[in-house]
């Protein structure tokens, strides 16, 4: 094995507005999975979040409570951590973006830009409410949509059709604090300039994030860079910024800070020095630490520009890979309050154990930054059928008939079982691959497929039969099994790690590390056997579901907040005519009817040919307050270079139901308008996505 590493971990930091959901856990289960792998390896990993706590929501929901922000974040502190402890997700350590440690931080980082003279200040156009004397933050107004009309919507976007807008586009807006009318004034803020950042990011992001997020991001370079504001006025619940009273660091600019803070507090906690762990002087060039992010999609701009911005203007060490995944659906549908699939973890560990979800969450991670879906009927299924019908039940046949009938003592192996034994050890180094490169699905695979191996080896050798006429025969046979099986919990410690201690208690072990793989266990005793893992049942699911249901009115759907969403009215026009003949319309139908359809823009993020088809291109959109649509539609015939359509604005039917395809879940219809010559001269006035063909 090589030296051992240094390895410093993160995940974004949850909002103290808010439980810990199932979308959520995608994030820290997996970056959980990445480093227990570390430390089971041997390798030194810290694994460090915090709540973010900073913002206008925080402060108004505290208000609306009639308790402080400190009280707020405090309550959803100790929340968060026995949701992540009961789901066996394991920070070394979980802290705060309102402490001390993050203030100084901040501070100096700041400090560091300042004087490299990243900031500049500018004057932009905000409301103010001259009875409260104050600027409003976005949360603080409300008014009239500027794009749809509806009314009583807050100051940054609106919740009927997720269109985004600054505060002062507001039609008729009122202060929420005291009902004023507001004034437009202009106010001064920090912003900080990266584009003599340009060619140090330009050149960093592709050696520090996939393909796939740095093509994205380096769309942005085709231009100057454009500076990011980093302050915002009082009121507000964070950090005042030195030299400048009454201007508050943006939540945005001491959030990742505190994965710097979270680190120093565990380093004074264990006697550590912080620049042997995150260096502060130089970049860290060299220094053998070795930092990794993980995050979900929504935020790469954050953590991927403004960020290694901010530490390289400072002289941080940046962090040497970003992850990126994708959003978690469920049963193919963006998760809904309605439907009872947006969950919240504590309402799942009511219902079911964690170990199951754990499990199913590596069997569908692969690396990438492809949405997942919870498919509730496999979840069950792939639970029931692997984990316990298959991986499981080694274990429980074996060690079972070991102690009711052979004493509980292994014996020594014969032939075919060693080599039973050395085909599981020999797949050590293709799973540990597999999990450094967090294709935790792939680990999976190989694990079912040694389980497959030794099921078939216990079922070919009978031991149910021989334990009736030779008992030692039997007692060859089951140390075989069990030891097969030991090595199997030792590739799944770091996924089930509550089962693996179980599994290591059986074998009279106290501790586990990936060198535990090289020694085969004969004639000795085995512990009690303890179960390790239940069936679940599609009513412990039901009943979830039925708790997790919100009743119509109570709430909406979710919501992206974090998402730009850049609605720009679009007209297209249907010429009614193809090849220059007059094409029939299909029946009449009435206003209401077309009412029903909810029309929204939204930008192409990635667009890419269907193999196999040759009409259907797959696009991914960014809706805005909508989040990420996946939606196939038949034109490809008029677009053959698909990445001309990257970037582009689009209309798309956003409340048609969702249609399973041969090759996939199309989220929606977009529509396209047709040019004489197009397709051979053929005109398809819209396209559907909707349906996979055109419509005309």
């Amino acid at each position: 094995m090589a030296d051992k590493r240094k390895i410093v971990v993160t995940s974004a930091l949850p909002y103290a507005n808010g439980d810990i959901h199932l979308g959520h856990l995608v994030e820290y289960i997996q970056t959980d999975f990445w480093v227990r792998f570390q430390k089971l390896r041997g390798n030194e990993c810290v694994y460090v979040c915090a709540d973010d706590t900073h913002g206008t929501p925080i402060m108004i929901r505290a208000r609306k409570e009639g308790i402080t922000p400190e009280e707020l974040i405090a309550r959803s502190h100790a929340e968060h951590m026995r949701d992540f402890t009961d789901f066996q997700v394991k920070f070394d350590n979980y802290y705060t973006t309102n402490s001390p440690e993050n203030k100084a931080l901040s501070e100096r980082i700041y400090a560091a830009m300042e004087a490299s003279g990243a900031i500049t200040r500018k004057f932009t156009p905000q409301l103010y409410c001259e009875h409260c004397k104050m600027f409003l933050p976005d949360r603080f107004v409300k008014g009239t949509c500027p794009k749809c009309g509806a009314e009583n919507q807050y100051g940054d976007s609106c919740d009927r059709c997720g269109a985004t807008y600054g505060a002062e586009e507001l039609g008729s807006p009122k202060c929420t604090t005291c009902g004023a009318a507001p004034v437009v004034k202009d106010t001064e803020h920090l912003y900080f300039e990266l584009e003599p950042q340009h060619d140090y990011l330009e050149k960093w992001i592709p050696g520090h994030t996939t393909s796939d997020v740095s093509n994205k991001l380096l769309e942005w370079f085709k231009e100057p860079l454009r500076g990011w504001c980093i302050s915002r006025d009082a009121p507000y619940f964070g950090f005042e910024i030195p030299g400048h009273p009454g201007k508050f660091f943006y939540v945005w600019v001491d959030a990742p800070i505190g994965y710097i803070a979270s680190l120093q507090s565990w380093c004074s906690q264990n006697g550590k020095n912080l620049e042997d762990y995150w260096p502060t002087t130089g970049g860290g060039e060299g220094s053998g630490v070795e930092l990794y992010h993980f995050i979900g999609k929504d935020i790469i701009r954050f953590h991927c520009l403004f960020w290694p911005g901010m530490l390289h203007a400072a002289g941080f060490k940046g962090p040497d890979k970003v992850f990126v995944h994708g959003f978690l659906t469920v049963n193919g549908e963006k998760m809904s309050k309605s439907k009872g699939t947006f969950v919240n973890a504590r309402t799942y560990l009511d219902n079911l154990p964690p170990e199951a979800l754990r499990y199913y969450y590596a069997a569908k991670l692969g690396g990438t930054t492809d949405d997942m879906d919870l498919n509730l009927a496999d979840f069950v299924q792939r639970v029931n059928s692997d984990l316990v019908g298959k991986i499981t039940n080694i274990a429980s046949r074996g060690g079972q008939m070991l102690q009711k009938k052979l004493e509980g003592r292994l014996g020594a192996l014969d032939e075919e079982g060693r080599a039973l034994v050395e085909k599981c050890r020999a797949a050590s180094e293709t799973i540990a691959k597999f999990y450094e490169d967090r294709r935790f699905n792939q680990v999976v695979v190989e694990i079912c497929r040694l389980a497959d191996a030794a099921n078939e080896y216990f079922d070919r050798r009978e031991p149910w039969k021989t334990v009736k006429t030779d008992a030692e025969a039997t007692r060859t046979t089951l140390t075989a099994a069990l030891n097969a099986f030991r090595l199997i919990a030792i590739y799944l410690k770091p996924i089930l790690p509550a089962y693996a201690d179980k599994a290591m208690k059986l074998f009279g072990e106290t501790e586990w590390t990936w060198d535990s793989l090289g020694e085969t266990l004969e004639n000795r005793s085995l512990g009690e056997y303890e179960y390790l893992a239940n069936r679940i049942d599609s009513k412990q699911v039901d009943a979830m579901i039925t708790a997790a249901t919100v009743k119509p009115g109570e709430s909406g759907e979710v919501s992206h907040e974090s998402r730009a969403s850049k609605n720009k009215d679009k007209g297209s026009a249907n010429r009614g005519t193809e090849n220059g003949e007059s094409v029939p319309l299909k029946p009449e139908v009435a206003f209401p009817d077309f009412d029903k359809l909810d029309f929204r823009v939204g930008v192409v993020e990635s667009c890419e040919i269907v193999p196999k088809s040759s009409k259907l291109l797959k696009f991914t959109l960014d809706a805005g307050s909508l989040g990420k649509r996946t939606i196939f539609s038949g034109i490809r015939g008029a677009y053959p270079d698909p990445a001309a359509l990257v970037g582009k604005e689009v209309v798309f039917v956003a409340n048609l139901a969702p249609r399973k395809m041969s090759v996939g879940v199309s989220e929606g219809m977009i529509l396209f308008a047709g040019e004489p010559g197009v397709n051979g001269g053929v005109v398809s006035p819209f396209a559907a996505a909707g349906g996979g063909t055109p419509v005309t």
